[in-house]
């Protein structure tokens, strides 16, 4: 009874949301022609769900490394492959066009950010602990699933160990699995035609102005930029953030950047560490506190200014 009632929900479902039905073989290849995301598709209100292509191999597309804003749907194009692959191994229909996949033993994710309080972990540990699982037990049959590795420590730091991560996934000595790289790190995109079945791709954006529209759609291709401060602005900072956050942005594409400075101090400030000069001063105004004037000839004045200079 519970297997015919398995069976009949995927059939309906597959009619309701016209699935197709995927060829599965023992191949290493996956290849998808517009894939959907079979839930949030169904919760999008008065908006299409913009479909995808994936081909993943591994030869000349092994490692797929995602760049583009946030909001432009990254997160969702991965869950969406991955949830294809299961599907079709568990005898569903998949949501696409066309879909031929191979046989992978296990799909590995790293997604979103969480600490876990309970066990005294930061978010950068919890996703550093994860990172270590997924790379431990992944083989070249896995499909591996990487949202922004690094992100919850330093920029160097972070962007070190993305690239250290992505170079093992993508070596075939070592790892060799397929997987979905997103990132924020731009520097990474050079990697492509330096590591073999490395390529670029990102989330098509178009900007107008101050403002940005999200096409949604995959190509190939680095991006040029991250809109970082557009979607800051569609999240609602308020215009006043936003026109800073432009300036500062010129001034450090420029590298003229200057430091921030507190309000209410001077433009100045004393350094906090004392130098041999400021001894030298102590030393001098010493010398003159102890002084009496009214006993210095002329001749004795000039003779202390003499070495009083030399002290400084």
């Amino acid at each position: 009874m519970a297997q015919a009632d398995v069976l009949t929900s995927l059939a309906a479902v597959a009619v309701h949301n016209h699935y197709c039905m995927p060829v599965v073989n023992e191949s290493t290849d996956i290849e998808i022609v517009d894939g959907r995301h079979p839930v949030v598709e169904k919760v999008l209100k008065n908006t299409l769900f913009v479909p995808n292509d994936t081909k993943m191999d591994h030869h000349d597309n092994l490692l797929a490394i995602i760049t583009g804003p946030n909001m432009a749907g990254k997160s969702t194009y991965m869950r969406q492959v991955a949830l294809i692959c299961l599907m079709a191994q568990i005898g569903s229909f998949v949501p696409a066009k066309i879909a031929r996949i191979g046989v992978v033993d296990r799909v590995f994710t790293r997604i979103g950010a969480s600490d876990d309080l309970a066990a005294g972990q930061s978010t950068f540990m919890v996703e550093m602990s994860e990172v270590a699982e997924l790379l431990k037990n992944a083989t070249n049959r896995s499909l591996l699933i990487l949202d922004e590795i690094g992100r919850g420590t330093s920029t160097y730091d972070g962007m070190s160990i993305a690239r250290a991560v992505l170079e093992f996934c993508a070596d075939r000595k070592r790892l060799g699995a397929k997987t979905l790289f997103a990132t924020h790190y731009h520097e990474l995109s050079a990697l492509e035609g330096t590591i073999p079945g490395v390529k670029n791709y990102h989330i098509a954006a178009k900007k107008r102005a101050d403002d940005i529209i999200f096409l949604r759609k995959i190509v190939q291709g680095g991006a040029d930029q991250s809109y970082g401060i557009e979607v800051a602005k569609l999240a609602g900072v308020p215009p006043k953030v936003i026109r800073r956050a432009r300036e500062i942005l010129a001034e450090l594409e420029q590298g003229t950047a200057a430091p921030a400075v507190e309000p209410n101090t001077p433009s100045h400030p004393e350094p906090e560490q004392v130098g041999l000069g400021d001894l030298a001063a102590q030393e001098v105004a010493a010398e003159l506190r102890q002084l009496d004037l009214n006993t210095l000839t002329p001749i004795e004045a000039m003779n202390l200014l003499y070495q009083l200079k030399r002290k400084l």
